[in-house]
């Protein structure tokens, strides 16, 4: 039974999650499984299906300011998702059978990734100001797109569309297996493979999670993991950031919190992986 001084707690760590989940268009439950399973000491599938509602919580609010802002590029999106979806209920059947520790294991080689990703020096700005152009398979689906920000227009192309479909299969897994978001794996394919800008990027991830979550979180709702009190509470802080969030993202240059945000992920990520072997730290 969790406390209301827990709960109270988890709300404003969710705002912080909403907040950095809009930012980056990682999902806010790369920040919220951590102190679930750390801090209030929950099991590790449990934290995992609570992180879903806040990944589909951050999409929920941010996809809908950055359609309307022409950021997000929807047929890019729509293209990803279709492989990303399925990936996801895979992910989520896999935990019902799959180990706490094997999961905690992993969840700290996605973060620990994800802090090397911001880390490695224009990593996530590779493509700004980069025109590409779309040719074969990208082309016929239409997938070049352009958008506006202060600095003016930016049209941009779309590169290996099928090397992206196969990566987003695999950031569905982990999205369904971990409850992050698939925005870990597939922001920076979009960014570095694919050549789509950081922003349209985060954008597309933004209103793609939220899909992806929902394919998982019925699995999860259906084998008794969803606890009511914590998914309410998650869902409520995780709205409010976003809002948050998505002003932070048009007025700032993402490169200016990266570095912290990534040693924030590279400490949560020794914790859960000391957890996943046993030593208990805190």
């Amino acid at each position: 039974m969790v406390t209301v001084v827990a709960l109270l707690v988890l709300l404003a760590v969710a705002v912080f999650a909403g907040i950095a989940g809009a930012f980056l268009g990682v999902g806010g439950g790369i920040i919220i499984v951590p102190f679930i399973t750390l801090g209030l000491g929950i099991d590790q599938k449990i934290a995992t299906a609570v992180s879903i509602v806040g990944v589909i919580a951050t999409s929920s609010g941010a996809a809908s300011v950055y359609v309307r802002d022409r950021l997000t590029n929807l047929r890019l999106g729509m293209w990803l998702e279709m492989a990303t979806a399925t990936g996801a209920i895979a992910g989520a059947l896999l935990v019902i059978y799959a180990s706490s520790n094997a999961l905690a294991i992993l969840f700290a080689a996605a973060v620990l990734f994800t802090a090397y990703t911001m880390v490695r020096g224009g990593a996530w700005v590779a493509g700004d100001g980069k025109p590409t152009v779309t040719v074969g398979l990208a082309l016929k689906l239409r997938l070049q797109n352009s958008f506006r920000d202060e600095d003016g227009l930016h049209t941009y192309g779309v590169e290996r569309p099928l090397t992206g479909l196969a990566a987003s299969a695999g950031a569905g897994t982990v999205s369904g297996m971990l409850g992050v978001g698939g925005g870990i794996v597939k922001v920076p394919v979009m960014n570095l493979l694919m050549k789509v800008p950081i922003r349209a990027a985060v954008a597309t991830s933004n209103f793609s999670i939220g899909v992806t979550g929902a394919a998982s979180a019925f699995v999860y709702y259906f084998s008794g993991l969803l606890d009511p009190a914590m998914a309410a509470t998650v869902l409520v802080g995780v709205s409010a950031g976003t809002v948050l969030g998505t002003r932070l993202m048009r007025r700032t240059a993402p490169r200016q919190i990266q570095i912290a945000f990534a040693v924030f992920l590279a400490a949560v990520g020794v914790l859960m992986g000391l957890r996943g072997l046993g030593i208990r730290v805190i």
